[in-house]
């Protein structure tokens, strides 16, 4: 099967992507592979890279964080691959990351973008995202075989990922994912199990 990788920043419909190809029959590797580095003080871009070449020999496709940075690397790795830039209006993509990230730390972000948080680093984190969007677009200008360049305000779709892709069109709706309101639920859903767990491990003791 040849590999498919979503290189489109995060926020730019990477989870909706992602059960795109999952539906298509890809197993897809995304951030959840990277969580536990999140936390981490020491962390290296070698180290991320390392993890992600491994990871990807292991799946049929990936997509979201740290997955758009290492295209050049992928590219290499595994010839005759795809490669599908979802991108977004900035101004939306650098709301909808201070909305979701604030003033979190993540080491991920850091080793990316410089700074572990979005919220006060704004310039700083559109300019790379501005830089990543031209360097890839350069990398694949003349590539229009290995390479789909989607505006996620005109939609992703069935119809054309899997032209692109030269399998069977599936006839379904693009599967909505992470809604602000799906968001919300998923956040109030996290709290609550926290707090459960704390509840819990407190009676215990």
């Amino acid at each position: 099967m040849t590999k498919v990788f979503g290189i489109g920043f995060q926020k730019t419909g990477t989870t909706t992507l992602g059960r795109m190809l999952n539906r298509l029959g890809y197993r897809t590797a995304g951030y959840h592979q990277f969580r536990d580095m999140a936390k981490k003080t020491d962390l290296e871009w070698s180290e991320l890279r390392a993890r992600a070449l491994a990871l990807a020999s292991e799946y049929d496709a990936a997509k979201d964080t740290p997955w758009p940075l290492l295209y050049r690397e992928l590219d290499e790795a595994f010839p005759g691959s795809k490669f599908i830039h979802v991108v977004r209006d900035r101004d939306s993509w650098i709301r909808s990351v201070v909305r979701d990230f604030g003033r979190s730390h993540n080491a991920l972000h850091s080793v990316i973008y410089g700074v572990p948080h979005p919220e006060g680093h704004e310039d700083i984190w559109l300019a790379r995202y501005d830089r990543h969007n031209a360097d890839v677009e350069a990398y694949f200008s003349d590539r229009q075989d290995d390479y789909l360049k989607v505006r996620l305000e005109d939609g992703l779709s069935y119809t054309q990922i899997c032209r692109f892709l030269g399998v069977p069109i599936v006839e379904e709706a693009t599967p909505m994912a992470n809604t602000r309101r799906r968001k919300e639920l998923k956040s109030l859903w996290w709290r609550l199990k926290q707090k459960i767990t704390q509840v819990f491990r407190a009676g215990r003791h």
